[in-house]
């Protein structure tokens, strides 16, 4: 005669590993997506937010600083530092004059998002995304020239 064994209360250790199995990785991804998608709307705002800023500047050193600020103020507002990314300014068609009728200014930041949750002993660089971002702003056709 052959016995049956008594599988009472296995059940729920079954389910308790496959929740801990598949839920925790879950959790971790959608972690990571959330925090990219944080970073990259930050991105986007900081280069409208920084070509408005230098657009209405009334110099090229002031709408420099302007820029940076107004960038760095757009990522502050997603807990993010601008530090850590980079923003460049450019124009065209003329680099040496940007603030005069017919001039495109140009502005991309670039951030690292460092994946979470990743310990630094695994090697001191944390693995990380690159998000960026470029807008341009047009410097009207019949605007005033300013220096």
């Amino acid at each position: 005669m052959s016995r049956r064994r008594d599988e009472r209360g296995t059940a729920l250790i079954e389910v308790t590993w496959l929740t801990v199995l598949l839920l925790v990785p879950l959790v971790y991804v959608l972690l990571a997506v959330f925090t990219v998608q944080r970073s990259a709307f930050a991105v986007s705002a900081a280069t409208r937010a920084a070509g408005r800023a230098y657009a209405v500047a009334p110099s090229e050193e002031e709408g420099r600083a302007r820029a940076r600020a107004a960038a760095a103020v757009a990522l502050a507002d997603q807990g993010l530092d601008l530090g850590r990314g980079s923003l460049t300014l450019w124009c065209e068609p003329d680099p040496a004059r940007c603030l005069s009728p017919g001039e495109t200014l140009h502005v991309d930041v670039r951030y690292p998002v460092p994946l979470p949750l990743v310990p630094t002993a695994l090697g001191g660089n944390t693995p990380s995304i690159r998000v960026e971002s470029s807008h341009a702003v047009p410097y009207g056709t019949f605007r005033e020239a300013r220096s």
